[in-house]
């Protein structure tokens, strides 16, 4: 007799789910470096930026699961005294350790002057907004979520429809940006949690509901995918227009961005627990790629950085193959790297775990 176990299959769907999205960031950021070396215009230029305005989804994602994690943990014991110091301590201390060294590492790439390390400007602009990388804003965004989300807790044990809390999330999000727009002003709003109660919302709803989460996914695809679709359908031709220069209304890309990212993160949880029921042999190197995605976002850019000075060769196939590579190279490395240092005090130090 099989005794099923669900907590190991819970684990799995967030592991796989992770590995879906850490692809999907290195898609995105290799199509964006591709982009600077193909002719602006020609058929491969114009299908790299089709790829790359896709697949932008990766934070509101990673932010959603987020949302789920904590909000399940949270339902079930919260303490404070404890659960403030360890977020923060293994939030904050990777955001602070890898905003200097990719300050350094500009510097050492000659990207940025030596003087902007003695600029306290910069380092206000970097830290408070998460920009001494391009892509360290999640970490910060995800600090901000750590201190938020406790908030959300009379919420969460309401236990709110997933649709609703689509629908009441984007409503909120909406206000939030014209808060921003009249009031606020933040100079880089998508560097803050502000950008992203739509994900939020929705985390926080299916952590409430995660047990259900599966039926309710089964039942709800038919119109979810259909939904995605038509929005994919609406989103694409702004978001083009948008990296091309061209006039678009702020709220109108802003949200259709935001319900495109928010559908593909649900989608992909969705995707992530049914493959949770594949066998292991198909699912296993997403579930352990997802264990080390963090490892894989922080080093990435580096390593994409160092490639691209490498060059690529001429003609559309061997370019095609050369980017290709360097993705591969891209993900491989930092995830066999960070496998290599789980459980030591290196990784610990390095990633907050």
């Amino acid at each position: 007799m099989t005794i099923h176990t669900p907590a190991p299959a819970r684990l799995n769907t967030i592991d796989i789910f992770r590995g879906l999205t850490i692809l999907e960031v290195i898609g995105h950021h290799v199509s964006g470096m591709a982009l600077r070396h193909v002719t602006p215009g020609s058929t491969t230029h114009e299908l790299l930026t089709v790829l790359n305005r896709t697949l932008h989804f990766a934070v509101p994602a990673f932010v959603f699961l987020s949302a789920v994690v904590l909000t399940r943990s949270l339902l079930k014991r919260f303490e404070p005294a404890r659960y403030f110091p360890r977020r923060l301590v293994r939030g904050g201390w990777p955001y602070l350790l890898w905003s200097a060294l990719y300050a350094a590492w500009y510097v050492w790439l000659e990207l940025r002057p030596e003087a902007t390390l003695s600029d306290p400007k910069r380092w206000e602009t970097w830290l408070l907004y998460g920009k001494a990388s391009y892509h360290l804003y999640f970490l910060l965004v995800a600090l901000e979520l750590y201190v938020v989300l406790p908030l959300l807790l009379p919420l969460a044990r309401r236990r709110p429809r997933i649709s609703v809390a689509l629908v009441a999330g984007l409503a909120l999000q909406l206000a939030l940006y014209t808060l921003n727009r009249e009031v606020l002003r933040l100079p880089f709003p998508a560097s803050t949690l502000l950008w992203y109660a739509l994900p939020v919302v929705l985390g926080v709803a299916v952590g409430a509901r995660f047990d259900e989460f599966a039926g309710w996914w089964r039942r709800r695809r038919v119109v979810l995918l259909p939904l995605l679709a038509v929005t994919y359908a609406l989103y694409l031709p702004v978001a083009l227009a948008y990296v091309r220069g061209e006039s678009v209304t702020p709220v109108v890309y802003s949200g259709l961005t935001w319900v495109y990212t928010a559908l593909w993160a649900v989608t992909l949880l969705g995707v992530a627990t049914s493959a949770a029921r594949f066998p292991k042999w198909l699912t296993a190197p997403l579930a352990l790629l997802g264990t080390v995605s963090l490892q894989v976002y922080l080093i990435h850019p580096m390593l994409l950085q160092l490639l691209e000075r490498e060059g690529f060769p001429s003609g559309t196939a061997p370019f095609l193959l050369r980017v290709a590579g360097y993705a591969l190279m891209a993900l491989a490395l930092p995830a066999a790297f960070g496998r290599l240092l789980r459980g030591t005090r290196v990784s610990t130090l390095l990633f907050g775990r």
